[in-house]
């Protein structure tokens, strides 16, 4: 078998349909086998940020490894914003890049570099391929080393000349690797929890990926423990409509600490530590608070703060055992949820009146179109969240119970939210995908429009578009910065855009929302698209403190 026929066998093995790139000279070698696969899709991006967007949430719907082939030195340098991306949020991706034929490397040619280098501070491991007969066990194990815990992109760099090679290769078999076990310590864990007096949970993103949301109400509910979301979560990771829930942490040290205040145990569940944004002295866990941690990585358990009890396994196993030690063992739970149920109804009632009454004509106030987006997304549909921020208000008003229903990205690297929309529509067909968009992210990653249309998917996407970096003009206002006393922020405003237009040019059917009722409306239809349709949604944008 030829190196590039071995390199397809083992996609199929590994259950790749999809190859998301942009070619050059170097990838020529494989878009020729392609021809004889029709098996496996070529998804062409026109620009290698957008590529990894769309591998990364085609990967988060599908629960596999989403194949990259980007080119040379330029193009992966041109991805590596979604590889960190990838990288932060756990994302399985398995990428390649041709490098320049060998035979002439050492003239230094054109478009050669060191590609292992470039790769190799945001992926968890890179290989440079430079025998053929390598080739089909380095592909095996990037495949390995993708989804194993911490999961993430693998790089390998693909010589153009060794995958035009002639020469037999061995393809060997597809190991079968059992499911992660449960954690050690679990009966020491129900203990310790069970004597709780006021317990909370902190559920990370490893429930969601892990499809453990189911076995981790049971535990709350064995508590009755109050239940919070990470500070800024990438997907559901407990059912934001359960009375248990009491929303998602500030990503700020000292909020998360006044929000666990009181609480006498933590139980932290697949949360890479806290995430921190803005510093604040200290850290996240009140003093005198017992924490308990559990985690597939075993390098998490007390890497950031001190835990009474560190578990590592996997995560819906052990929840699923945890769960059968609870049952029973807390007579006063049902009691403690019927009170924080009370909380949660009362918080939900006074954030609906808001919302509504801050309901009218354009430009929209973000609250409103949060709440707006929240009542006309469809029951299945999937939210693409990359706008700082409305997504700060969705994050408030979203009432979503399956699991990978919300995608976001803690990476921090922008223009993810187009193509990880494409690319999340495209692994799970069947589902409407809404995309909600700050105005600088999506010029951060327009170019992903070209795939919607190209391939005609029909995701909604809402920017929201008030013509400046709001966020930023807020974080100077609460420093009492010289730009908040004089009324001038440098660099700050993008003016007027018009992004109907911008979707034009791509072949994007366009609307301009008017009103919050428009933005229901839009979202609603979701459900019925068969293209892709962009709503530009005006907002009310930064007012400085002490005017109107």
């Amino acid at each position: 078998m030829k190196p590039v026929d071995a390199l397809l066998a083992v996609l199929r093995d590994e259950g790749v349909d999809k190859v998301f790139g942009n070619p050059g000279t170097t990838e020529l070698p494989l878009l020729d086998a392609l021809v004889d696969a029709p098996d496996i899709d070529y998804v062409l991006g026109v620009q290698e940020g957008s590529v990894v967007a769309m591998a990364d949430g085609y990967a988060r719907m599908t629960g596999r490894p989403a194949f990259v082939n980007l080119h040379v030195a330029a193009g992966l340098a041109n991805g590596l914003v979604g590889l960190l991306n990838a990288g932060r949020s756990r994302t399985p991706l398995v990428v390649t890049a041709g490098q320049q034929d060998r035979r002439h490397l050492v003239e230094d040619p054109m478009l050669a570099g060191d590609l292992v280098g470039i790769a190799g501070p945001v992926v968890k491991q890179a290989f440079d391929v430079q025998h053929a007969h390598d080739l089909p066990v380095l592909l095996r194990r990037a495949f390995r080393l993708a989804v194993r815990p911490p999961a993430g992109p693998v790089f390998l760099s693909l010589p153009m000349d060794l995958l035009a090679e002639t020469t037999d290769v061995d393809l060997p078999a597809r190991s079968v690797i059992a499911p992660p076990a449960p954690a050690g310590g679990l009966a020491e864990a129900a203990a310790l929890l069970a004597g709780a007096h006021n317990p909370a949970i902190v559920a990370g993103d490893g429930v969601g990926r892990d499809d453990a949301v189911a076995e981790l109400v049971a535990v709350a509910e064995a508590l009755g423990a109050t239940t919070f979301h990470q500070p800024m979560n990438d997907g559901v990771c407990f059912p934001t409509t359960h009375p248990l829930h009491a929303g998602v942490l500030d990503p700020v040290n000292a909020r998360v600490r006044e929000a666990l205040a009181g609480h006498d145990v933590v139980f932290v569940v697949g949360c890479h530590a806290f995430t921190p944004h803005h510093y604040t002295p200290g850290g996240a866990i009140p003093d005198g608070t017992r924490v308990l941690q559990l985690d597939s990585d075993p390098a998490e358990p007390g890497r950031t703060f001190p835990v009474d009890l560190g578990l590592t396994g996997g995560v819906k196993p052990s929840l699923d055992r945890l769960a059968r030690l609870l049952h029973g063992r807390v007579p006063d739970a049902a009691a403690r949820l019927d009170v924080i149920a009370r909380r949660h109804e009362a918080r939900w009632t006074e954030l609906d009146r808001a919302a509504r009454a801050a309901r009218g004509p354009a430009p929209l106030d973000p609250l409103a179109v949060a709440h707006a987006i929240a009542t006309g997304l469809p029951p299945d549909a999937v939210l693409v969240e990359e706008a700082i921020t409305t997504g700060a208000q969705l994050r408030r008003v979203l009432r979503q119970t399956r699991p990978r229903s919300y995608v976001h990205t803690v990476g921090g690297g922008l223009g993810s939210g187009i193509g990880a929309a494409v690319g999340a529509r495209m692994g799970a067909p069947h589902r409407p995908v809404v995309a909600v968009l700050g105005d600088g992210c999506t010029l951060f990653g327009l170019q992903g429009l070209w795939s919607a249309a190209r391939y005609r998917v029909p995701v909604t996407f809402l920017v929201m578009n008030n013509g400046e970096y709001r966020t930023l003009k807020e974080t100077l206002d609460s420093w009492g910065s010289r730009a908040t006393r004089v009324g001038e922020y440098a660099g700050l405003d993008l003016g007027e855009l018009d992004f109907t237009r911008a979707a034009g040019f791509f072949g994007v059917a366009a609307i301009r929302a008017g009103h919050t009722d428009d933005v229901v409306d839009a979202v609603a239809r979701s459900a019925h698209l068969d293209a892709p349709l962009l709503v530009d949604v005006p907002i009310t944008g930064h007012t400085r403190r002490g005017t109107r």
